[in-house]
């Protein structure tokens, strides 16, 4: 009897095993995935676009229990994004640490030695597409874009902020000037924050920022927006011009994505994807995109990824036919 139940306690202990082992995937320990604590990267500072997608996403995961562990959020800014995403890529091969997307995890590696290219990371999605406006100081002496063309002109050369160095900010502020005839002197920011110092100080003459990040300070008249870049004026600010309508086209938008390590685990990608889709179809989601006046722009796994290559070309070109590359 007694060798009868160490045989039966061994042959336990081997299933416990064996099972242990077989659960073990998702480049971490302890079962199936997800199974760990997610480690999540915001490569840029608070209060920008970015910011506010990533934490959006991390509270709808949160409220409806998606993610059975916890979500650790950090801001790891600096070196236009080159930062968090340098960050990121030294997790390659896990599965526990993910990031969002922005116009400069494109064009960073365009004018930067990062060690890494788009492509190089594990696609979940591109979730939506963030047009942006040109902004002035509310007690600026330009209060329309018009003005503000006449001011930029007169000058011939003015100071213009963005976040990112070669970014999308960059771009806008570039190929409006080019249009209409002016220099500018890019300032490059982490955070909108600073950014909005800059404005408020005089220190900069216009700024470049998403409607979902500064729609308050319009509101409470500390800003002015001169320009939008959307295909059709905002519905929450009529008088305010498109581009188009003033002759620069193709201006570009801000892509609002997820990426997880380069060489993630399959069952993590296909764990992502599958929930981040559920997430788009929440009420919260649908709120986040209207309040924060975004296009819906839904592109999955590789899809994004060729995604990433296309527009990476479309930047390089606008890049180097601005002179900036």
């Amino acid at each position: 009897m007694k060798h009868t139940r160490i045989a039966l306690a061994s042959a336990a202990a081997l299933m416990m095993t064996l099972s242990a082992c077989g659960g073990d995937s998702g480049g971490g320990s302890g079962g199936a995935y997800p199974s760990e604590d997610m480690d999540w990267t915001i490569a840029f500072g608070p209060g920008g676009g970015n910011d506010i997608m990533a934490r959006t996403m991390v509270d709808i995961l949160q409220r409806n229990d998606l993610y059975p562990e916890n979500i650790r959020v950090e801001n790891r800014d600096g070196g236009s994004g080159a930062t968090g995403w340098g960050y990121l890529l030294n997790q390659a091969g896990e599965g526990y640490g993910i990031s969002t997307t922005s116009g400069s995890f494109i064009t960073t590696p365009l004018q930067a030695d990062t060690g890494w290219e788009p492509t190089d990371f594990t696609p979940v999605g591109l979730l939506a597409a963030d047009n942006a406006l040109m902004i002035a100081a509310g007690d600026a002496e330009f209060q329309t874009y018009d003005e503000w063309v006449d001011y930029a002109t007169g000058k011939g050369s003015v100071v213009v902020g963005g976040i990112g160095t070669v970014n999308v900010d960059y771009i806008i502020q570039q190929m409006v000037a080019d249009a209409e005839g002016y220099e500018i002197e890019y300032v490059p920011y982490n955070d909108e924050g600073q950014m909005q110092t800059s404005l408020l100080s005089g220190a900069i003459d216009t700024m470049i920022s998403n409607p979902g990040s500064i729609m308050g300070q319009i509101e409470a008249g500390q800003v002015t927006p001169l320009l939008f870049t959307g295909p059709e004026r905002l519905e929450a600010l009529p008088d305010v011009p498109t581009g188009e309508e003033n002759g620069v086209s193709d201006l570009p938008s801000m892509p609002r994505g997820l990426i997880l390590p380069p060489d993630a685990p399959q069952e993590a990608q296909d764990w992502w994807v599958e929930t981040m889709q559920e997430v788009v179809e929440t009420e919260e989601w649908q709120a986040y995109l209207d309040e924060n006046f975004l296009l819906e722009d839904e592109r999955w796994g590789e899809d994004f990824t060729t995604y990433l290559d296309e527009t990476q070309t479309a930047f390089e070109e606008q890049l180097t036919e601005l002179g900036a590359l």
